[in-house]
């Protein structure tokens, strides 16, 4: 069974057996490892599956990056401050140019407003796009008009990573090979070795077969103990793949 918590706990303890150096995405802009592993994560739906990698990433001394939407399907300001409190990044997943309709200035006020809301609760320096596969609106766009520098926030990873030299792994399409089935959780860098499941990827891991550094992208609702939700994930995340597939990525 993949895409389980029990599978999830084994990919991380099969990084720590090849000592990897943890790091969140802040600390790898200003101080980046060779040898490193930043684990991104997209809070965008079930935030409390976030809460339980982030304590499984505690329990394993593992830090990583967290970034919320602001909606009240991500935005849970109580898992926020406890996520943060574990010594993980907390930051901005923004999606202002959907939510505004493709309006630029009002996309960079809401922008402006969400990202003072949520240093409220904790500092944030990063910034990370989500991709809103169904709309038509790029929210990375928001940047043809304004330096995101400009509100304090030193990187953005569809900008500010060169992925030439950092490997890029994401669960996106509850898949690891999802690149036919991605509108725009994808870099412009093909892979030289792809692999469909997480049991691959772990004995890829064992054998080298990806360079460090390497940046990790998970959607943590797609994780849950094998059971109805499991079952539930796994049939709408086919129903999706599907849809995007034909619709969005070959258009």
């Amino acid at each position: 069974m993949d895409f389980t918590i029990k599978i999830y706990k084994q990919l991380l303890e099969s990084l720590l057996k090849q000592n990897y150096s943890f790091q969140t995405f802040e600390d790898f802009v200003k101080n980046p490892n060779d040898n490193g592993i930043v684990l991104r994560h997209d809070v965008d739906l079930l935030p409390q599956n976030s809460l339980r990698f982030a304590k499984i990433q505690a329990e394993l001394g593992i830090r990583g990056t967290y970034y919320f939407r602001a909606v009240p399907e991500s935005w849970d300001e109580k898992i926020i401050l406890e996520i943060a409190s574990l010594g993980h990044e907390i930051g901005y997943h923004y999606e202002n140019l959907t939510t505004c309709k493709g309006n630029i200035d009002l996309a960079l006020k809401d922008f402006e407003k969400n990202l003072i809301e949520l240093r409220k609760l904790t500092p944030v320096s990063t910034i990370c796009m989500h991709g809103s596969p169904m709309s038509k609106f790029d929210s990375k766009d928001l940047w043809l008009k304004k330096d995101y520098k400009d509100y304090g926030i030193i990187a953005e990873p569809y900008f500010d990573v060169d992925f030439a030299k950092v490997t890029y792994l994401t669960d996106t399409g509850r898949r690891w090979d999802g690149e036919k089935v991605s509108v725009r959780d994808k870099v412009n860098v093909k892979a030289n070795f792809h692999v469909h499941a997480t049991n691959e990827l772990m004995e890829a891991i064992k054998n080298k077969k990806f360079k460090a550094p390497i940046m990790f992208t998970f959607h943590p609702q797609r994780w849950n103990d094998f059971g109805l939700i499991w079952m539930k994930e796994l049939i709408l995340q086919n129903i999706k793949n599907s849809i995007k597939r034909f619709l969005f990525v070959r258009n």
